[in-house]
C-alpha cells in the first residue's frame, strides 16, 4: 500500500524494487491497482520480476488501471475498496503515502494483520501496535522479504 502521488522519486524505486523482490519470492503481488504513484511502482517491478499482479481499483474505469495489473478488479465502490485490499492480503507493506494509505494500515491493523511500513514514520498513535510487533518498521526492501518470510513461516500451513 502506498500513496497515489508520490513527492519523491526515491519512493517510486522503492516500489519498483519491493514489487520486483515479491514477485522474485513467487508471491502475487496485490494493490490498489492504479496507473498513479506506489500502485505504478510496484506493479511495475513485479512485472519485470515475471510476477502476476492484482488490482482492486476504487472505480468503474478500466482506464485507471495500470497497464503492469494483470488482473484489474473494478469494485466501484471507491476507498471502500481498502478494506478488500488489507482483507485479502497476508501481509501488508506500506509505503509513504497520506490519508489513504493511513486508512488502509489502520484497517489492518485492527482486523488484525501484520504491517510492515517501509521508511513511513506513523507516528504516536500507532506505537501501541509497534509495541505488540504487529506494525513493524522496515529500513529496506530485502528486510521486507525477510519479515514477509518470519510472518508467513509462523502461519499454520505456510512453507516457504
Amino acid at each position: 500500500m502506498g500513496g497515489g502521488e508520490i513527492e519523491k522519486s526515491e519512493n517510486f524505486e522503492l516500489g519498483r524494487k519491493i514489487g520486483f523482490l515479491i514477485a522474485k519470492e513467487g508471491w502475487i503481488l496485490l494493490n490498489g491497482g492504479r496507473n498513479s504513484g506506489i500502485m505504478e511502482a510496484t506493479a511495475m517491478g513485479a512485472k519485470e520480476a515475471g510476477g502476476l499482479t492484482i488490482g482492486i481499483l476504487p472505480g468503474d474505469d478500466l482506464s485507471w488501471a495500470s497497464r503492469y495489473i494483470d488482473i484489474p478488479i473494478l469494485t466501484g465502490i471507491g476507498y471502500a475498496r481498502n478494506y478488500i485490499n488489507v482483507q485479502t492480503s497476508e501481509v501488508v507493506v506500506a509505503l509513504p503515502g497520506r490519508s489513504g494509505t493511513i486508512s488502509e494500515i489502520a484497517l489492518a491493523l485492527n482486523i488484525g494483520k501484520k504491517v510492515i511500513s517501509l521508511k513511513f514514520e506513523l507516528g504516536e498513535l500507532f506505537k501501541r501496535y509497534e509495541k505488540e510487533e504487529q506494525l513493524i518498521y522496515a529500513n529496506n526492501p530485502e528486510d521486507v522479504i525477510t519479515l514477509i518470510k518470519d510472518i508467513l513461516e509462523k502461519k499454520k500451513g505456510w512453507e516457504i
